[in-house]
C-alpha cells in the first residue's frame, strides 16, 4: 500500500489534544533536548480562542498587558460594540474607546486594522489558510499588527502549528534556562533556535510556556480576553 502523502505544513493545526500529542512526538524526536523540558514543564495545555476580528482584536489588547488588565478592558469593548464589526469600530468616537480603556496607540491599532478589513486590504480567512511565515508577513504588513500580535494571533486564534512568537520574552527566558545559554535570546536569535522544530513551532512554543511556569513559579503572559462569536455588522 503507498504511504500518505506529506501533510502541508500549511494544513497542520492545533485544534485537539491529539494535536498537542502530535507535536510533541514530532519535538522530541526531532530535538533530544525538549525531553527534559517536557520532563520538569509536564504536557502543555490546549490554548484556543475565536479568530477573526474579535480573536484579533482580543490580541492587541493583550499586548503588554496583565491578564487580568486585558481581559477586564476586553469585557467593556466587546460589551459597547455589539456585534464587533470593523464598521461599528471605525464608527465609535476614539474618546469613548478611552473611557473604556484603551490606551492611544491601541486605539489607532484597533482602527487600522478595521479599515484594512473593512478596505479589503486584509483578508483573515485567507491568512487562515497561509503558511506561518506567508501568514505572519500578511498580517504585519498592516499597520497596527506588530510581530507579537501576529504570531499571538496565528498560534492562539488559529491553531497554526507552526506559528512562533520569537519575540515574547518568557519564551526567551525558558530558552535561556532549558538550553543554559549565557543571555536571553534575541527575538533574531530565536528563529534559528526553533528551526529544527519545523512544522510544529507552535507546540513547542505551548511547551516552553509550560516550563517556563513550572521553573518561575509564575504564568507567562498571554493574550487571554473574552472573545466574542464573530458576527456580521
Amino acid at each position: 500500500m503507498p504511504s500518505a502523502p506529506p501533510v502541508s505544513p500549511a494544513r497542520l493545526r492545533i485544534d485537539t489534544e491529539a494535536d498537542i500529542d502530535a507535536g510533541l512526538a514530532h519535538l522530541v524526536a526531532a530535538d533530544p533536548r525538549l525531553a527534559a523540558v517536557l520532563a520538569v514543564g509536564g504536557r502543555p495545555p490546549l490554548r484556543r480562542r475565536p479568530g477573526g476580528f474579535p480573536g484579533l482584536a482580543a490580541t492587541v489588547l493583550g499586548q503588554q498587558l496583565s491578564t487580568a488588565s486585558a481581559a477586564a478592558i476586553g469585557a467593556r469593548l466587546f460589551a459597547a460594540i455589539d456585534p464587533f464589526a470593523p464598521e461599528r469600530v471605525l464608527r465609535t468616537r476614539d474618546t469613548t474607546l478611552a473611557r473604556i480603556g484603551l490606551s492611544a496607540p491601541k486605539i489607532k491599532a484597533l482602527k487600522e486594522i478595521a479599515r484594512a478589513l473593512r478596505d479589503g486590504a486584509l483578508d483573515l480567512d485567507a491568512v487562515a489558510g497561509l503558511p506561518a511565515d506567508e501568514a505572519h508577513a500578511a498580517l504585519v504588513a498592516v499597520h497596527g499588527i506588530g510581530p507579537w500580535t501576529a504570531d499571538s494571533y496565528l498560534l492562539f486564534c488559529l491553531g497554526h502549528a507552526d506559528a512562533w512568537p520569537a519575540g515574547d520574552l518568557a519564551l526567551q527566558e525558558a530558552l535561556r534556562i532549558a538550553f543554559v545559554l549565557d543571555a536571553r535570546p534575541t527575538t533574531k536569535q530565536m528563529g534559528p533556535l526553533a528551526e529544527p522544530w519545523r512544522p510544529w513551532r507552535g507546540v513547542a512554543a505551548f511547551l516552553l510556556w509550560t516550563y517556563y511556569r513550572t521553573i518561575k513559579q509564575r504564568d507567562p503572559v498571554l493574550p487571554a480576553p473574552p472573545v466574542p462569536a464573530e458576527r456580521g455588522a
